[in-house]
């Protein structure tokens, strides 16, 4: 999948990536790190590297080995599973809330799907080894990752549910809710071939989708742009999962 194929929503890190983080109290807006407590937060930060997550960028291929951990701060990453070796599906969105390299906690190094940068921002990350050798001796790492885990846990199950069982309208209201959550603007850039990804539909389902949340006033679109326009109608027209996956619990 290229980069035309993808879909960013236009925050100011989407614009413009930005330099690296400059301090530890930057980089501890990742909420998961920013949970640890000061001492050791201090001590881990020598592991840590500020980086910029380029829209597009593949950070993971599914079945190959996890080489790095990555904790968003302006960035978004869609977790994507393949299906018959072509189609894709979202499973899972990440973003300032947590981390991206869940397997490593659980003591597997290869990804079982394609983490792909949706919005472009900055992240902390960490060496696999590295975050191994610490999950294991510290406390508070391990404990904030398993609580994270617990939430990603949740959201994977109740959008695999999702899926399955709610109108198309629906879903993409819930979709578009949980990216604005992460990125804080009501405006994006999209192609229907990932919100075809996104959804599990054609994407003659993703415009008639759209069309009907137009139609609402809810959201306007026109040649790949998305502004949300009405988020409370939206947060109304979206299925019960989003109250239950917002930020991840």
């Amino acid at each position: 999948m290229g980069v035309s194929d993808l879909f960013c929503f236009r925050s100011d890190a989407c614009r413009n990536p930005g330099a690296a983080i400059a301090s530890s109290q930057s980089a501890k807006q990742n909420q998961l790190l920013a949970a640890l407590p000061a001492r050791e937060y201090q001590r881990l930060s020598t592991f840590l590297k500020s980086v910029t997550l380029k829209f597009g960028t593949t950070l993971y291929e599914p079945g190959k080995p996890i080489l790095h951990v990555y904790f968003p701060i302006t960035s978004v990453v869609s977790l994507l599973k393949t299906v018959d070796g072509r189609r894709q599906l979202e499973v899972g969105l990440v973003g300032y809330e947590g981390m991206v390299g869940i397997p490593l906690a659980l003591g597997s190094s290869v990804s079982p799907v394609r983490a792909l940068v949706q919005c472009s921002g900055s992240a902390i990350c960490m060496t696999s080894a590295r975050f191994r050798g610490e999950y294991a001796k510290s406390e508070s790492l391990h404990r904030e990752s398993n609580r994270y885990i617990h939430k990603w846990t949740i959201q994977l199950t109740q959008i695999a549910a999702c899926n399955r069982f709610h109108r198309v309208d629906a879903r993409l209201a819930r979709w578009l809710l949980m990216t604005r959550d992460r990125t804080g603007t009501n405006n994006c850039l999209y192609t229907q071939q990932h919100l075809s990804n996104v959804l599990g539909v054609r994407r003659s389902a993703v415009t008639i989708a759209a069309g009907y949340l137009q139609r609402r006033k809810l959201i306007s679109y026109h040649r790949g742009k998305i502004n949300i326009l009405n988020a409370k109608g939206l947060e109304e027209t979206a299925c019960s999962c989003y109250a239950i996956v917002k930020l991840t619990g």
